[in-house]
């Protein structure tokens, strides 16, 4: 048995307490988000729901902009983009992405960190690129009833209301955790999307569900309590 596998089978047998087993590195981490968000299907962007990989376009109205066939699939997004996090660290100016995630601990655990981690439609994960978010004026559908705005020239993503506040505690916690720095234009935008729009329930379960794995969870969103913690929890049946 692998590592990989032997981490899964572990994470299912497991009665957490006070203890958990957080994925080392990017691939562990989208198998266990597979099982994580097994019956959480509506993936970040669009609000479309998913089976399995498989995307229900119609269920979000969402249309396809270049790629059909990327849009019908599901794939993990990094909400602070692995280049963000990457181009902080020496690791990548000597090698890029590979060489981070072969060499260097911090960067393999932040790439791996579950709470930077959604399911994304994959046209979409791929137009977002590694473009940071912003507040972009009204422009013509991009993907149909999906909100989801990006300004391919000036590299920038707005995200639908719903997950802006969301989005914001998650670049607040991955600076806090893994020291990156936030621009001040960054840290105001966010501050504003936070305070605009508060945790909601289905944020603070979110974050006691990926906590169980992570053994620990994001402040910014609330206090996980792990006595509830559970092999179910942990292993997303």
């Amino acid at each position: 048995m692998n590592r990989r596998a032997a981490l899964l089978c572990l994470l299912a047998a497991l009665p957490l307490s006070a203890s958990a087993v957080a994925p080392r590195t990017f691939q562990e981490a989208k198998k266990i988000g597979w099982k994580l968000y097994a019956h959480q299907s509506v993936e970040f962007y669009c609000g479309c729901h998913y089976q399995g990989n498989r995307v229900d376009l119609a269920s979000c109205g969402y249309v396809p902009r270049k790629n059909a066939q990327r849009a019908q699939r599901i794939e993990w997004e990094h909400i602070v983009p692995a280049w963000v996090i990457g181009h902080q660290r020496q690791c990548w100016q000597n090698g890029g992405r590979s060489n981070c995630t072969r060499h260097d601990p911090v960067y393999q655990r932040a790439e791996a960190d579950l709470f930077n981690l959604v399911p994304s439609i994959g046209e979409v994960n791929g137009d977002r690129n590694n473009f940071s978010y912003a507040w972009l004026p009204p422009q013509a559908p991009q993907y149909g009833a999906c909100p989801m705005v990006i300004d391919f020239k000036a590299h920038k993503a707005m995200p639908r209301p719903q997950i802006r506040g969301m989005i914001a505690r998650t670049y607040f916690y991955m600076s806090d955790r893994y020291g990156l720095k936030l621009s001040n234009q960054d840290r105001q935008l966010f501050e504003a999307w936070s305070k605009q729009y508060p945790v909601e329930a289905w944020e603070q379960q979110r974050n006691q569900m990926v906590g169980c794995v992570m053994g620990w969870g994001n402040p910014y969103v609330g206090k996980v309590e792990l006595n509830r913690c559970s092999s179910a929890n942990v292993a997303g049946r």
